[in-house]
């Protein structure tokens, strides 16, 4: 795992790419890799690459940049290659040498034998550039599912990408404007989704995709990836069980090559507990777990884990996150570069660190709901359908009789009830996305300050949105799930491990998104998913008999934190004092009045704005930590 950086000159008017600006930009990332640095200049100064190392495989010589045998390609790469080793092997045949043991050698000459074709080959997580000297040609490429970031930037002539803004943002003269359209993204789903960027002349590369950078002409990503609707599974329940097996031993196994010592998250929900029996049944020794814990109960699965690694004999350890985690905000800001509101990334964050501690690879469960339907709004996006056959007045009127119900305390049925009745009255695309936004967009319109709201494209997140959603193949849940894999998995839940555990320097590996289990996955009929009462049917009967008894029927918890009760009582304070203070950018973006308000309903508690108050205060500390240029 790795951090990347480098340049290319758009224009003969540039200046030749200098060692010292490469030097500047991947100081920026040592966290991701402080075991190691590399540089490469063209010899015309047309391009420079930039690689800081965090040792995994091929200790002794897997350093970087790598290059071909006659010099031509150059790449540097931030990732796992997991088939590297038949990858290598059939390129062997095909007369290429190798001087390396590692994978970053196999992505340069797999490139120069089937050029752009071969991201397509590569399995596993990656972020990868690519200099053609022959050609004068870059090429930036991301990985399926988006599980390693990759940024982009032009000014000055050049572009200069990175696997994190900061890197770019620490050279003289990089633009740091605010984009208005990407804080209305933020404020919508709660991170700004690719290829836009927090900042004006910042880009990301979108999951799947490549750029090709050639002649100073920056080229529109290139898909060699889409979210797949494979063939419907042709077997039995019973096949599909046995083959699901065998997809997950082996996608666990290949994140297992390391040569150094790994380690697992442990919740104690389903999927990072199959995860764990599963490293036990594959010989891992010591088999080290992880988790987090919180005074709040009701978020609180630490017993739950001690639980599960008592069952596998494993070597546990245990944190418990308190209110005291306000110490980290500023943190937090620094690392994720842009606004970012999954409140998940404080304890993401605490157990990254305390298992990087013990081990520098930790594989996690990440992904088991979108593959096997485990969230509870799959669910109801099928039972909801089940209404629309009422005409839209009764529909609007159980809407606006939901009120009733009291909903200002997260975690209740009550609430859970209010938010899927509160719904029924919209579209199939409106509900879903009422079921998963930050600030709903009827409260945005009338929160907005009135020259913030004049300059946006109101209606463009939430077309975004529903071009995902209706373009997925249905039922309901199918088009949920679809959209949750190109929306929140990538942007929100994959941005948030991969900032918080390189913050550490560590590298973690989600064995669930293996594309090959994930193709197989969505092959599957939905009712074997989605079941007839509870999500991740056939992943739980596939593991029943290898989990703890009663693990598997105890209601999800998710990984949440207790932040509603936190501004209601420590960190009450805090929250007036960041969010109301004169000049801050909140007070721009919305009316003085309607956040004050807004700020106090929460606090006093007549309503629940946790999740809306949550991203204002990281938006705010986002904008104190990197001071862009507001003009709104």
């Amino acid at each position: 795992m790795c951090g990347i950086t480098g340049i290319t000159n758009l224009t003969p008017e540039a200046p030749p790419v200098s060692a010292d600006e490469l030097r500047t930009m991947s100081a920026e990332l040592r966290h991701r890799g402080p075991d190691d640095e590399g540089y490469h200049l063209d010899p015309h100064g047309a391009c420079g690459l930039g690689f800081r190392r965090l040792a995994i495989i091929d200790l002794a010589t897997g350093n970087q940049p790598v290059a071909n045998t006659s010099g031509t390609l150059h790449v540097v790469f931030n990732g796992e290659i997991y088939n590297f080793r038949e990858l290598r092997a059939e390129l062997e045949l095909h007369g290429h040498q190798f001087l390396t043991q590692g994978d970053a050698e196999v992505i340069v000459h797999a490139y120069e034998h089937w050029g752009t074709d071969c991201f397509a080959r590569l399995h596993g997580m990656f972020a990868i550039a690519v200099w053609d000297e022959t050609r004068r040609e870059l090429i930036l490429a991301r990985d399926r599912f988006g599980k390693k970031p990759l940024c982009y930037a032009t000014f000055n002539n050049r572009l200069h990408f990175a696997s994190e803004a900061k890197a770019i943002l620490a050279l003289p003269g990089a633009p740091r404007a605010l984009d208005p359209q990407a804080l209305h993204h933020y404020l919508v789903f709660q991170y700004v989704p690719a290829p836009r960027a927090i900042y004006r002349h910042f880009h990301k590369v979108p999951p799947g995709t490549f750029v090709r950078v050639v002649d100073g002409n920056i080229e529109r990503p290139s898909s060699f990836y889409h979210i797949p609707s494979p063939p419907p599974f042709t077997g039995t329940y019973d096949d599909a069980k046995a083959g699901l097996g065998e997809l997950l031993t082996t996608a666990v196994r290949k994140r297992l090559i390391a040569d150094v010592p790994l380690g697992a998250f442990l919740s104690g929900g389903v999927d990072s507990s199959i995860i764990v029996g599963l490293m036990r049944e594959l010989g891992v020794s010591p088999l080290r777990t992880f988790s987090i814990g919180f005074t709040d109960q009701r978020y609180d699965e630490s017993a739950h884990a001690r639980r599960v690694a008592a069952h596998f004999d494993t070597e546990h350890h245990e944190q418990v996150v308190t209110p005291q985690a306000r110490d980290v905000l500023d943190t937090l800001a620094y690392h994720y570069d842009e606004p970012f509101a999954d409140s998940s990334a404080i304890p993401t964050w605490y157990v990254a660190r305390h298992t990087r501690q013990h081990v520098t690879v930790a594989l996690t469960g990440d992904a088991g709901d979108e593959c096997f339907a485990g969230y509870d709004r799959y669910r109801a996006a099928q039972l909801a359908r089940r209404f629309d056959w009422l005409p839209l007045p009764a529909r609007r009127l159980v809407a606006g009789a939901a009120s009733l119900l009291p909903h200002n305390r997260p975690r209740t049925l009550s609430n859970r009830a209010y938010r899927f009745l509160s719904a029924l009255g919209r579209s199939p695309v409106e509900r879903y996305l009422a079921w998963i936004n930050i600030f709903n967009p009827a409260t945005l319109a009338t929160g907005y300050h009135p020259e913030f709201l004049a300059a946006l494209d109101f209606a463009e997140p939430l077309d975004w949105f529903a071009n995902l959603y209706d373009g997925a193949p249905p039922p309901a849940a199918n088009q949920a799930v679809h959209t949750d894999f190109a929306s929140y998995l990538p942007y929100d839940l994959l941005t948030k491990v991969d900032l918080a555990s390189m913050a550490c320097s560590l590298e973690c590996r989600a064995p669930f998104l293996d594309h090959k289990l994930v193709e197989f996955a969505l092959s599957l009929p939905l009712e074997w998913r989605l079941g007839p009462s509870d999500g991740k049917h056939i992943l739980k009967d596939w593991a029943r008999d290898r989990l703890p008894p009663g693990l598997l029927d105890r209601p999800k918890m998710g990984f949440g934190v207790p932040v509603g009760e936190w501004f209601r009582n420590e960190l009450s304070g805090f929250v007036r004092e960041t969010l109301l203070a004169d000049n801050t950018l909140v007070r721009r973006v919305f009316r003085p009045d309607w956040l004050h308000g807004y700020v106090e309903a929460h606090i006093s508690g007549r309503a629940n704005h946790e999740h809306p108050l949550w991203a204002l205060l990281m938006l705010e500390l986002w904008h104190r930590r990197w001071n862009p240029t507001v003009s709104l």
